[in-house]
């Protein structure tokens, strides 16, 4: 979810819609420019930070930062840290962010049939 005052009549909108719609509420969870390819990259395995920033060359680091924390605060991912000199940090899926496999390989068979009919 983009950064929303939570005292702003926009947030307070977002949040009833969320509490009576579960396809909005999955929405705010998923949504945003970067969260479902970061998802798509760790169904094949668990990835460090290098390795994503990698597979992602138009992100900044700040704003992998930023997505992974929202991921992994929504249970999407989980981060593990091995206590190894220099320190060494992997992301995975956690079991409802492997749930999302369906949701992405569907998203990818639409996408692709929306940019043929628009002409892409």
């Amino acid at each position: 979810m983009s950064e929303i005052k939570q005292t702003s009549t926009n947030f307070s909108n977002k949040v009833a819609l969320s509490d009576e719609c579960s396809e909005a509420y999955a929405s705010n969870i998923i949504g945003g420019q970067w969260t479902l390819v970061i998802c798509s990259w760790l169904l094949s395995g668990k990835l460090r930070f290098g390795e994503l920033k990698k597979k992602l060359p138009g992100i900044t680091e700040r704003m992998l930062t930023l997505q992974l924390r929202k991921l992994e605060e929504n249970k999407i991912i989980s981060r593990t840290v091995y206590a190894e000199v220099p320190p060494r940090v992997e992301y995975e899926l956690t079991e409802i962010g492997y749930a999302l496999k369906s949701v992405i390989m569907e998203l990818e068979v639409w996408g692709t049939s929306h940019k043929k009919l628009i002409g892409e």
